[in-house]
């Protein structure tokens, strides 16, 4: 006798749908499947916010309350993310207060610009560094009339980049071994002084200096006690300059100074100080003590100059008139043309 097997029901089609029971079932994984993809897209996007070393931030604008600030603003600032989100004064007041007026009004011109990418500036953290910032910022164009402007931004930690810019710029400006204006530098900033005071019919003196016998002392003491020579009397140099007044090396044993704003008779006030300080400079080499002294020509600007290098030329005849007298004096030169 044949046994008949058990009629299995058909399996649903479009026109026979899964029982209710079966359907919530499967809408409750569907949905438990969804939450889990969710989740895993919030712990992401979480820890992705936590490894940027960059500053996401959010604002709205009328009431500068802040919406949002991601996780590196505590390692950057230095400073607790809920203060900030208490008080958005928080942010402005580490804003380095040279930088803070610049920092406020580039943040402003959102507002008609859309979106602002140039903005750097200094902030100081909790614990007193000085930190650079790159803070980038954006406003929502599709605002509806009555809702509230939001402005995003990015801020990022640019410290180390600009200490390399500053390193690489104070090479390029810089003479290694006395640590003043290299020749480039000197004249660069030079002819801006000379431009200023051409224009604004300001005095202005150039002033060129030359160590007397210099390779005397190369020769009798030597290349490093040479090298002294030269840091110390740059060291006189930048100390007797008044504040705003150019100072570098532009030979070997050749210097000189521009001094914006000094008239005839206190740049050659300055030059006698200059010379007697160095004068008054002590060097010993082996038990063995000796001086230097500097020939100086001075030059002042004058109508007929056109150019620095009018300035420079008579310096520089100054300078070695200087020499021919006997040394160690200052020569003002006159204008001849």
């Amino acid at each position: 006798m044949v046994q008949e097997k058990p009629h299995l029901p058909d399996p649903p089609t479009a026109e026979q749908p899964l029982p209710a029971a079966a359907s919530t079932l499967l809408a409750l994984v569907h949905a438990q499947g969804e939450v889990e993809r969710l989740s895993e897209r919030e712990q992401l996007l979480s820890s992705l916010l936590v490894s940027v070393n960059a500053v996401l931030w959010a604002m709205e604008w009328e009431t500068r309350r802040v919406l949002y600030v991601s996780p590196a603003y505590e390692r950057v600032f230095g400073r607790p993310a809920s203060l900030l989100l208490a008080d958005h004064r928080e942010w402005r007041n580490s804003i380095h207060p040279e930088d803070l007026d610049y920092a406020e009004q580039s943040l402003a011109s959102v507002l008609e610009q859309g979106a602002v990418e140039n903005r750097e500036y200094r902030i100081i953290t909790a614990e007193g560094k000085i930190r650079w910032l790159s803070d980038k910022c954006y406003i929502n164009q599709q605002v509806e009339p009555g809702e509230p402007v939001i402005v995003v931004g990015i801020a990022e930690d640019i410290t180390e980049k600009k200490q390399l810019e500053l390193e690489l710029h104070r090479l390029a400006t810089t003479d290694v071994l006395t640590q003043s204006s290299n020749r480039r530098h000197f004249f660069e900033c030079a002819n801006q002084a000379f431009d200023t005071a051409s224009v604004q019919g300001a005095p202005l003196a150039f002033l060129l200096l030359d160590i007397d016998d210099f390779k005397d002392i190369n020769d009798t003491y030597g290349h490093l006690e040479g090298d002294q020579v030269l840091r110390r009397i740059a060291e006189s140099g930048r100390g007797v300059l008044r504040r705003g007044d150019l100072f570098g090396r532009i030979g070997g044993e050749e210097f000189a100074a521009v001094l914006p704003g000094c008239a005839p008779e206190m740049a050659l006030q300055v030059a006698e100080r200059l010379g007697k300080e160095i004068q008054a400079l002590n060097f010993s080499y082996e038990g063995q003590a000796f001086g230097v002294t500097v020939s100086q020509g001075l030059a002042n600007l004058s109508e007929e100059d056109s150019t620095l290098d009018n300035l420079f030329a008579r310096a520089d005849a100054a300078m070695y008139e200087a020499k021919r007298q006997g040394k160690n004096r200052i020569i003002v030169a006159t204008v001849d043309f």
